[in-house]
């Protein structure tokens, strides 16, 4: 069947949109990408230097989700990690790949966080990156440094900052290996909820979409996703939080560590599949979540 994929024109969207239309193509579907310009990215073009006025996970999905409702696309591709913690009515995760490397990297230090000098630069614009990268050294300056991959690797080149902090996934599916790119151990530095998956959104009612996009889906990925999602939301599931999260998936078994900053706490829970979203809900309970 045919299956229009909504994606965004970053560098790093068309490789995560190609990637799953390949896949598509490979089980015997049609898979053309539809390309759009959401309002994130028009913010982004303008210098993003002003508030948004708008939820800013929210920007970078807002046409792809039109275009589903509206019928010009049957799915859309999204980083699972900006995908806002509430989805409009009719619409739902349906499938996911199998998750890569969750982890962040710091960019620019070949010795990682440690050899940095005092009062060293580090660019980020996540509340979660930068509470952690100060839990372990309060001397670094942390600074916002908005843009695509490409352009905030530019802004290190430059020397406007000394690191970065960067998701691993996004260079990976980038092709993008620097020799000074050094991971952030899991235990310093937890990632963002869905971090290292592809969300594939579509339809609730379209069933032909969802049978389709089943022969791509990871069941471990997707319940992953869930409990990840369900630790978000009950912390309001928003960009601004600075909260982490990582489930892992071992058969149907799930061990899940989430953290927020709001208390300071960790939570260590396990579960099922089955019960993904009741263990995403424990875990933000255990963190304190009001």
């Amino acid at each position: 069947m045919r299956v229009t994929v909504a994606t965004r024109r970053s560098a790093l969207a068309l490789a995560q949109s190609q990637a799953v239309a390949r896949a598509l193509e490979q089980s015997g579907h049609d898979a053309p990408l539809l390309e759009l310009v959401t309002s994130g990215d028009r913010w982004i073009l303008a210098g993003a230097e002003s508030a948004p006025g708008m939820d800013v996970k929210g920007m970078f999905v807002k046409e792809l989700e039109e275009a589903l409702l509206d019928g010009r696309a049957d799915i859309a591709v999204h980083s699972a990690k900006d995908l806002p913690g509430e989805l409009p009515a009719g619409l739902a995760v349906i499938a996911t790949p199998p998750r890569v490397d969750p982890s962040d990297v710091l960019v620019g230090s070949p010795g990682g966080i440690e050899a940095l000098p005092d009062g060293a630069r580090v660019g980020t614009t996540s509340p979660r990156r930068s509470a952690q990268v100060r839990a372990v050294r309060p001397d670094l300056q942390v600074v916002e440094v908005r843009g695509n991959v490409d352009s905030r690797l530019a802004k290190l080149d430059a020397g406007e900052v000394d690191a970065l902090v960067l998701a691993a996934a996004g260079l990976r599916r980038l092709g993008i290996d620097r020799p000074d790119a050094v991971a952030l151990p899991i235990d310093m530095c937890l990632p963002a909820a869905g971090q290292g998956i592809v969300a594939i959104e579509g339809r609730e009612g379209d069933a032909a979409v969802r049978d389709a996009c089943m022969s791509i889906d990871d069941p471990s990925a997707h319940a992953c996703l869930l409990a990840e999602r369900a630790f978000l939301a009950r912390l309001g599931g928003g960009c601004s939080v600075a909260a982490g999260a990582l489930c892992v998936a071992d058969g149907d078994a799930l061990r899940m560590r989430a953290w927020w900053e709001g208390t300071g706490r960790f939570a260590d829970v396990e579960g099922t599949a089955a019960d993904a979203v009741a263990l995403g809900a424990r875990a933000a309970t255990e963190v304190g979540a009001p």
